[in-house]
């Protein structure tokens, strides 16, 4: 009963909030958890695309996903990030103008001082806007589930490239407390290009102290097609050990050196097992609840 009333009163807090998104930072990007801890934008890199129906999403214990639409990758996110910090502190009720120059350029895509923009960037765009607002899903993250679209309504005038974004309001449960994460933007930029590092960065961000995780588990929650055609388990193994030192090493690598520039501690290893360990700096508000839980700073060397 305890557990029942928790539960409920969650919900009520959540619903409660309305259909106005939290702020965050302009140096963050805000992300529900329950994104980033699964395949729904996956590190597949530049791989063929699959329509999906209803597909079960790879994801961590707590965090169920299916998915229905085209595949979605990191570039996605990058968008989908974008228009969600556009939304932020504002009534999803309300649709959220901007022009497509001025977008790129807040995503990352043409530089800030007046890099590059053509009309294949712009055509881009509009193909990721448009893959977005097919895509629907069914996440259950907590004590609710949120069925619908990443992207509710889109009107674009063609002849000066001004989007009109309509996000459904209900997607605001999604962001009650405890319940997303901003992620570093400055750190999520310097990746671009590189899907994998993007999608590490995403998972250990949710993470206040993060766990310990096979090869595989990584692997599987990333997305990866890698091994996807092997036909045999000894092909599995030998496409997996593949990636781990081709892909997965590299990525932890380049992620590692995204945070020392930036000044923030971040250590990886993997064991001879496949047993792969993260220590990172937590966020400020991650340190209050490590703190309240007895586990900051002994458990962390950043």
């Amino acid at each position: 009963m305890l557990l029942e009333d928790l539960s409920k009163r969650l919900t009520e807090r959540a619903l409660a909030a309305g259909s106005r998104m939290p702020p965050w930072p302009e140096t963050v990007r805000g992300v529900p958890n329950g994104v980033l801890r699964s395949a729904l934008f996956g590190a597949i890199g530049r791989c063929k695309r699959a329509r999906l129906d209803r597909e079960l999403i790879a994801s961590v214990e707590g965090v169920v996903i299916r998915y229905s639409g085209m595949q979605l990758d990191q570039s996605d996110l990058d968008v989908w990030e974008g228009i969600l910090h556009l939304s932020r502190n504002a009534d999803l009720v309300q649709p959220i103008r901007f022009g497509a120059r001025q977008f790129l350029r807040l995503i990352g895509r043409g530089g800030e001082n007046g890099g590059s923009l053509g009309k294949g960037d712009r055509k881009w765009l509009k193909s990721v806007v448009t893959r977005l607002a097919g895509a629907n899903v069914e996440l259950q993250q907590g004590p609710y589930t949120y069925i619908g679209s990443l992207i509710n309504e889109v009107l674009l005038d063609d002849s000066n490239g001004q989007y009109m974004v309509t996000l459904n309001p209900r997607m605001r449960v999604l962001f009650s407390r405890d319940a997303y994460t901003g992620v570093d933007w400055i750190i999520r930029r310097s990746l671009q290009g590189y899907p994998l590092a993007q999608w590490l960065h995403g998972y250990y961000s949710t993470h206040a102290r993060p766990y310990p995780h096979n090869v595989d588990t990584l692997h599987s929650l990333c997305g990866s097609k890698t091994g996807a055609s092997a036909k045999t388990e000894m092909a599995k193994e030998r496409a997996l050990r593949c990636w781990r030192t081709a892909t997965l090493e590299p990525a932890l690598q380049l992620l590692e050196k995204a945070h020392n520039d930036c000044g923030q501690y971040f250590r990886s290893e993997i064991s001879p097992g496949g047993l792969v360990t993260i220590e990172r700096t937590p966020t400020v508000a991650q340190k209050k609840h490590l703190q309240k839980r007895g586990q900051y700073p002994l458990m962390f060397r950043g």
